[in-house]
């Protein structure tokens, strides 16, 4: 019966996932509604953490959007990545690792595309090369920045074992600068040199297609609102306050020991995930007000849209994936326990094969990373594994992925004949990789 029940599930990821948007939500409901039904389940409680968490810091990330903060940063980051076009390659995806490590969000990596894209094609290098490495940057930085919603998720789930998000971090960050320092490594000379690529070759022989490549810069100077500066200013200060908190404990504010409940800890201390809600919404309040942003233009924005598929997906998804577990509790404990006891690493391919189906970082650590418990594997080897919740650009269907498709004019990045033969492929299993690796090493020493 549980097989039945397990491809049921996959079932439903699986046509939630081609369905897009919040297609992973509303399918997770339909699975929900066959286990309730049909399979007599008991539904487990729904992931209100993981959606107040993604509700709280995506609302502070579209104001900062609302307030022109998010275009400053891209503005300094343009700047950056034109200062030595040459080394486009390793430039952009560590500006693109760092903005988002900063900003919490890959989304932000729309903005920098058609520069990397530009600035490739009028140097003749390849855009394939950095536009690809960019885009595995991008999700890379997530499983180490204080202010995305898969990490403030995998610090809720490991706060019984004495995981802070500090622990996370000092993983997360070395381990992903140096994954995506080996994924542009592996693309330095991926493909054909552009000169020598047929397609671009043709596409060359039209005369306004080569006017506009070999043009004039298209750098542009973008007007920066007033309060920009100041929204990312106050951004930071949250950021910093949730590291802090994070990193002494004994800071956390305690209201009595007593019964714990969704927001504080039987010690009368505040959970890690109820901190990141207070603290990321009063920045949104703080730049709401102090840069005078209309808080109708946050609903505006675009990041505060995606907050909405989010919530939606993780909430259908999660919650019937949840559901299956706790009801197979046993059957998969007899099944995984003694392997993942022995082989810890081998339950990374499991993270990453839900990944793969997900096509989101939260519902994946939400999804996972309770069962990685329940099977016995440890908390650091867990913090180790977690670069593999950003497996989404297996199958070439995440939005940042045909963003860059469809931004490189020369058509040098693409799908393959085989749909997975693509050209995100290489740098992203090289810096995934990478990063899992130096994770194991590195929570030998400091976990």
């Amino acid at each position: 019966m549980i097989w039945i029940q397990f491809i049921l599930l996959l079932a439903m990821i699986f046509i939630g996932s081609q369905l897009k948007g919040i297609g992973l939500g509303v399918m997770g409901m339909i699975g929900m509604l066959i286990f309730v039904l049909v399979f007599h389940m008991k539904p487990t409680d729904p992931p209100l953490d993981v959606m107040l968490i993604i509700l709280s810091i995506v609302t502070t990330a579209a104001s900062l959007q609302a307030a022109g903060g998010l275009d400053y940063l891209v503005s300094v980051a343009e700047k950056v990545i034109r200062s030595k076009p040459s080394q486009i390659t390793f430039i952009a995806p560590f500006t693109v690792y760092f903005l988002c490590l900063f900003a919490g969000t890959a989304h932000i990596v729309y903005s920098l595309l058609p520069i990397i894209a530009e600035v490739s094609a009028k140097k003749r290098i390849r855009p394939e090369r950095p536009l690809s490495i960019s885009v595995i940057a991008s999700h890379l930085a997530l499983t180490g920045s204080p202010m995305s919603a898969a990490t403030a998720a995998l610090v809720a789930i490991l706060a019984t074992s004495g995981i802070q998000v500090t622990d996370v971090l000092m993983i997360g960050i070395p381990a992903g600068i140096i994954g995506t320092g080996l994924g542009a490594l592996s693309v330095w000379k991926m493909g054909k040199e552009l000169n020598d690529d047929p397609i671009f070759q043709e596409k060359m022989k039209d005369p306004a297609f080569a006017k506009t490549i070999d043009g004039s810069d298209n750098e542009t100077t973008k007007t920066i609102a007033p309060g920009a500066k100041t929204a990312v200013g106050i951004f930071g200060v949250a950021i910093l306050l949730i590291v802090l908190f994070g990193a002494f404990p004994q800071w956390v504010p305690n209201v009595g020991a007593g019964d714990a409940n969704f927001s504080v800890n039987a010690d009368g201390s505040l959970k890690m995930g109820t901190l990141i809600e207070i603290i990321t919404l009063s920045a949104a309040a703080a730049i709401l007000l102090i840069t005078k942003t209309p808080a109708t233009d946050v609903a505006k924005a675009s990041l505060f849209t995606s907050m909405a598929t989010a919530v939606v997906s993780v909430f259908g998804v999660v919650w019937m994936s949840a559901t299956f577990m706790a009801h197979n509790q046993i059957s998969i404990t007899e099944l995984l326990g003694d392997i993942s006891k022995a082989y810890p690493w081998t339950f990374t391919f499991a993270i990453f094969i839900m990944g793969v189906l997900m096509f989101s970082q939260a519902a994946t650590t939400k999804t996972m990373m309770p069962l990685g418990l329940t099977l016995g594997i440890t908390a650091p080897n867990l913090i180790a594994m977690f670069p593999a919740v950003n497996s989404d650009f297996v199958l070439p269907g995440y939005p940042t992925l045909l963003a860059a498709i469809n931004f490189d004019r020369t058509g040098s990045t693409k799908i393959g004949k085989y749909i997975i033969d693509h050209s995100f492929l290489r740098p992203g299993l090289v810096a995934l990789g990478t990063a899992i690796i130096v994770g194991f090493i590195l929570t030998k020493f400091l976990l």
